[in-house]
């Protein structure tokens, strides 16, 4: 008996696996178990709370008029709250989706809507923590400057470069993004005209803009940075500032790593699936179904972290904080 449903389980697996490898000009998931959809569910629910939570109180810590002067970086964790408050809020409609097995009940102008919005965001995110690595270097290399520095642009130009980046790094999202029937369900996805070649041509675009450099100019930023502390705590026998720094920038660039490689490394591997590069076979199905989108799920979780890492850690939000609690 066992083996007779171990061979139908088999049998329902490979025909699942021949109905998604024909599915090679958009991007689906397959069906994955009602305590994964379930789990899913809760992870996005707990992140949508806790991102709120988070993201509202760093707008209210800055209080958008008075801290968001005093420095670019500030400036750019206001942006980056504003940001990941904004992709919290799409949660809800993608723990729906998930809810219903992928069958997204809100149109195809909310699909539109929502992919764009959550794409962009992703993007977005990603670009302030950029540019706040970036600023943070050269903040405290142009202070250790005796010349006189060639002023910076200034953080509204910088958050508005930022956000159009974002917008134009979305475009193709907002194009292709659709309601499609697949057999018989109605899903918000992605619909390239050329096929599966556009859509790998897509997750490469992701990959390399949403990741690799982003991730290559944060850890070269934070290096030097480190490089920079260094070399003052040894002139100022301050090692405790040393430390303190390097403990905050390896959690930054861990956080980051830790929340998006996993996603990545998945979405390089359809990559090379749909340029034919690797086959699509039973571990790529498993994986594909059970395991990436616990990947989502982690990698939204960087929108909740943010808020936690950027100001928690800071010395001044966490007074601010604490005279809120108390004041309650």
């Amino acid at each position: 008996m066992n083996e007779e449903n171990e061979s139908i389980c088999l049998n329902r697996s490979l025909a699942e696996l021949d109905l998604f490898r024909n599915l090679d000009d958009i991007d689906v998931t397959a069906d994955g178990s009602p305590i994964l959809r379930f789990l899913i569910c809760l992870i996005y629910s707990v992140v949508c709370a806790a991102g709120l939570v988070g993201n509202l109180l760093v707008l209210f810590f800055i209080r958008i008029r008075k801290e968001r002067r005093k420095s670019k970086v500030n400036f750019c964790v206001l942006n980056l709250a504003v940001t990941d408050l904004q992709f919290v809020l799409t949660l809800p409609f993608w723990a729906v989706d998930n809810a219903l097995d992928f069958s997204w009940p809100f149109g195809d102008a909310m699909c539109k809507i929502i992919l764009s919005v959550t794409v962009m965001n992703m993007y977005a995110s990603v670009f302030f923590l950029t540019a706040m690595s970036v600023t943070r270097y050269w903040s405290v290399a142009s202070s250790l400057k005796n010349r006189t520095v060639h002023k910076s642009c200034s953080a509204k130009w910088m958050c508005a470069i930022i956000w159009i980046l974002a917008t134009l790094a979305t475009a193709p999202t907002s194009i292709f993004s659709t309601v499609s029937n697949v057999t018989g369900e109605k899903l918000c996805l992605l619909r390239f005209p050329g096929g599966q070649y556009w859509l790998a041509v897509y997750h490469i675009q992701k990959i390399i803009v949403g990741f690799v450099l982003p991730m290559s100019i944060v850890s070269i930023s934070y290096m030097m940075l480190l490089r920079i502390i260094r070399n003052r705590s040894m002139k100022t026998s301050n090692p405790k500032r040393r430390s303190k720094v390097t403990k905050s920038i390896t959690i930054v660039v861990l956080s980051f790593f830790i929340c998006w490689m996993p996603n990545h490394a998945i979405t390089l591997w359809s990559v090379l699936v749909k340029l034919n590069a690797a086959n699509w076979d039973q571990a790529y199905y498993i994986v594909h179904t059970y395991v990436f989108p616990l990947t989502v799920c982690l990698a939204h979780t960087n929108s909740c972290l943010n808020p936690i890492i950027y100001c928690l850690m800071r010395k001044e939000f966490r007074d601010k904080l604490r005279r809120l609690i108390h004041r309650g």
